[in-house]
């Protein structure tokens, strides 16, 4: 799915160079779950972006889903960017004055979906975060966590071979957040490559692997043998279960 090679990203700040990648190499396979962890500064956003096709290496070789990103150009990047990945955020980035429903269809009307067909994969999207009973409210009119279900469900609604979270519990409280990644790590479950950026190391236990950054270098990279299972929670009806399977 993912494979990066020597990336390395420079920034020119004033008189100053700031090497915020050192060349940094990693895979990471079809069906994965990632959690990329560091300080403030550590590097780990600069690769989060250049994973998302949000930007591009200064040097390096990064191949997506078999296709070569580093030489593409910015009508290319937002091209891979609609049709490979969903991005979920801290802040949601919902519409305010826009149902739930509309919100999800949004990546769809970029894309050109018949109006037909983002109303009918907007809907199913909802249904498989647990929230098609309140298609019609507004952000305000939902939870935190709800909100962000929402935000999952957008990131979901083009079909994508990827989820990039970039600290999607960060809002939220501690049971709200266990909710959310219970979510994610059910959507893993079902085959979607999840890749997330946390400071919380709890968080962090919900993953397969976990990549750690400092100064612009993988300083560990290690699997994760124990993580919590819908087996070992008390609570796992908290949160409604996720529907198996793609959107139709």
């Amino acid at each position: 799915m993912i494979d990066a090679h020597d990336l390395t990203k420079v920034y020119a700040m004033g008189d100053q160079t700031v090497h915020a990648l050192r060349g940094v190499s990693l895979s990471i396979a079809e069906g994965d779950f990632v959690a990329i962890m560091g300080a403030s500064g550590s590097g780990k956003s600069t690769l989060m972006n250049i994973l998302g096709c949000l930007d591009l290496p200064s040097t390096g070789l990064y191949r997506l889903a078999g296709e070569s990103v580093e030489s593409m150009s910015p009508d290319q990047l937002a091209s891979i960017r609609n049709r490979r990945i969903g991005f979920v955020f801290q802040q949601f980035n919902l519409l305010p004055r826009t149902s739930a429903l509309e919100n999800v269809e949004l990546p769809m009307v970029y894309a050109g979906t018949a109006a037909a067909t983002r109303r009918e994969r907007a809907m199913a999207a909802l249904e498989q975060v647990g929230l098609g009973q309140r298609h019609a409210h507004t952000p305000s009119e939902l939870s935190g966590g709800q909100q962000q279900r929402v935000a999952i469900a957008r990131a979901l609604v083009n079909r994508p071979q990827l989820i990039l979270a970039d600290e999607p519990t960060g809002a939220l409280d501690t049971q709200t957040s266990e909710d959310i990644m219970r979510l994610l790590t059910d959507l893993n479950g079902a085959g979607m490559t999840v890749v997330l950026v946390t400071h919380e190391n709890d968080i962090a236990q919900w993953a397969r692997r976990r990549i750690v950054f400092r100064d612009g270098l993988i300083v560990q990279d290690v699997a994760q043998a124990s993580r919590p299972s819908a087996l070992d929670r008390n609570d796992a009806s908290t949160a409604p279960p996720v529907a198996q399977g793609p959107v139709p």
